[in-house]
C-alpha cells in the first residue's frame, strides 16, 4: 500500500493541488475523531439555528464547518470558499490559485443513530484575477473541478478520491494518521440488481420515476425479469461509496412535496463532486434531462435532480425519462 503524496504526483498532481488535498483531508481526520467519540463528546443533537438550506443544524455540522472553513483559509492555498452551512461565499487569499465548495457534515442526522455520515468537497481553478468576493466565480459546470472527493467516516475512515484520472479509494490509517491506498482504480459493474431512493417520497415523484421503480420493484416478473434490493442510507455518501465498490444506482429525483423545493440535492458540492467521482470509476451521472457535470451553475446552493450510478442500469432508467 502507498500513502496519499506519491500516488498524486506520479499522476501530474501539482504541488499546490497536493497541498490543498493534504489540507483538507488534515481537517478530515480532526473530524473522523469528533465523531467517532460520539456522545463522549458532547456534540451530538440539534443546535437551534437553521442553515441557509432552511435545515436545522446539528451540533457536528457546525463544528465540522468551522474545521474545513479555519483550516482552508488559514492555508492560503484558497482564493475562496462555499460551504452548505454558510449563506454566502468566504474570501481567501487573493493571490491563491484554487476555490473549494463543500458539505462539511452529509447526511448528519445519522450522527445520532450512530450511522454513517461524511464529507464531500470539490475543487475548482479561480478564474485569473478574480476577486475573491465574487461568488460568480463559482458558478462553473462541473466538468471544470480538478479534483473532487468525500471522506466517509464509518467502521473505517475512507477516502474516495479522483483528479480526473480515476477514481482512487484510500482508507485512514489510524495507527500513524495517513491515508494508505487500498484500491487502485474503482471500477463501478455496468450492471446491478440494486438501487437506493427515498420511497417515502414515491407518491410526489414524477411519472417518469414513478413507473421505473414500479418495475423494479415488479421483480422478475415485471418488464425488467430481474429482482432488484432496495438500499437506502439517507446519507449520500454512503450510497455513492456503495454504487463505488459494488455498483448500484442511487438517485434522488424531482418531486411535488414542496413547490419552492422540487429538488433536494445541491448541485456545487454534493452533485458535482459525486458524479466526477462516478465517472472516473465508469458510471453515469445524470439529472434524467443533462449530465450533472454540464449543468452552469447559477447559484452556490442550486439544488438539482440526480440518478447515478452503474452504465446500464443508469440508461435503463432515463430510458422511462425519454
Amino acid at each position: 500500500m502507498r500513502r496519499l503524496p506519491p500516488v498524486l504526483i506520479d499522476d501530474g498532481c501539482s504541488r499546490e493541488l497536493l497541498s490543498l488535498i493534504r489540507t483538507i483531508l488534515a481537517a478530515c481526520k480532526e473530524i473522523s475523531f469528533r465523531v467517532g467519540q460520539g456522545a463522549l463528546s458532547g456534540v451530538l443533537g440539534s443546535t437551534l439555528d437553521e442553515n441557509i438550506q432552511g435545515e436545522t443544524q446539528k451540533k457536528l455540522d457546525v463544528l465540522s464547518n468551522q474545521l474545513l472553513k479555519d483550516i482552508l483559509l488559514e492555508s492560503g492555498y484558497v482564493k475562496a470558499i462555499a460551504s452548505e452551512e454558510e449563506d454566502y461565499t468566504v474570501a481567501g487569499n487573493p493571490d491563491a490559485e484554487y476555490i473549494v465548495a463543500f458539505d462539511p457534515l452529509d447526511g448528519s442526522s445519522n450522527t445520532d443513530i450512530n450511522s454513517l455520515v461524511g464529507t464531500i468537497f470539490s475543487i475548482m481553478k479561480a478564474p485569473h484575477g478574480s476577486d475573491p468576493a465574487d461568488q460568480t466565480i463559482f458558478m462553473q459546470p462541473g466538468h471544470q473541478q480538478v479534483a473532487a472527493g468525500y471522506v466517509l467516516y464509518g467502521p473505517c475512515t475512507t477516502l474516495a478520491l479522483t483528479i480526473g484520472k480515476g477514481t482512487r479509494i484510500f482508507t485512514l490509517d489510524k495507527t500513524h494518521g495517513s491515508f494508505m491506498l487500498t484500491e487502485e482504480f474503482a471500477k463501478i459493474p455496468e450492471d446491478t440488481k440494486e438501487f437506493a431512493i427515498n420511497a417515502s417520497n414515491q407518491r410526489h415523484w414524477q411519472p417518469a420515476m414513478q413507473n421505473y421503480v414500479n418495475d423494479l420493484l415488479a421483480g422478475d416478473t415485471g418488464p425488467r425479469g430481474k429482482n432488484f434490493n432496495m438500499r437506502w442510507i439517507a446519507a449520500m455518501v454512503g450510497d455513492v461509496h456503495r454504487v463505488l465498490c459494488r455498483g448500484g444506482l442511487f438517485t434522488y429525483p424531482a418531486d411535488t412535496k414542496d413547490p419552492n423545493k422540487p429538488f433536494k440535492l445541491r448541485l456545487l458540492y454534493e452533485a458535482n463532486p459525486m458524479a466526477m467521482l462516478v465517472e472516473q470509476a465508469g458510471g453515469i451521472a445524470h439529472t434524467g434531462e443533462q449530465r450533472i457535470l454540464d449543468i452552469d451553475p447559477q447559484e452556490i446552493h442550486q439544488r438539482v435532480p440526480v440518478i447515478l450510478g452503474s452504465k446500464n442500469e443508469v440508461e435503463a432508467c432515463l430510458g422511462y425519462h425519454k
